[in-house]
């Protein structure tokens, strides 16, 4: 099972006095603004949770699993994800 932004929104409405629509928009504001500052470059870092890094990944080697032939892997931007302290206890326990 996996979790959804409306199932995030349907946990606001049961544990505030949002409406539906008004969760589903501050669901969706949250991950637009998470998805804003890391398109900028800068780092997402959320308290008791973990943190949002954007890392430069390097031009390099590498090999087309079908064929086995040699391709060059082009520079890029990739982010990460490094769960806190309470995060990683919170999921040791399950």
């Amino acid at each position: 099972m996996s979790l959804t932004k409306q199932d995030i929104a349907n946990a606001l409405v049961k544990k505030t006095d949002l409406t539906q629509t008004q969760a589903l928009v501050l669901t969706n504001q949250f991950f637009e603004q998470i998805t804003e500052t890391l398109s900028k470059g800068e780092d997402v870092k959320l308290s008791s949770f973990g943190n949002f890094v954007v890392r430069n990944k390097s031009q390099r080697p590498g090999r087309n699993p079908k064929t086995g032939e040699e391709v060059l892997i082009s520079a890029r931007k990739v982010v990460t994800f490094k769960a806190g302290p309470k995060l990683k206890l919170a999921t040791q326990k399950g």
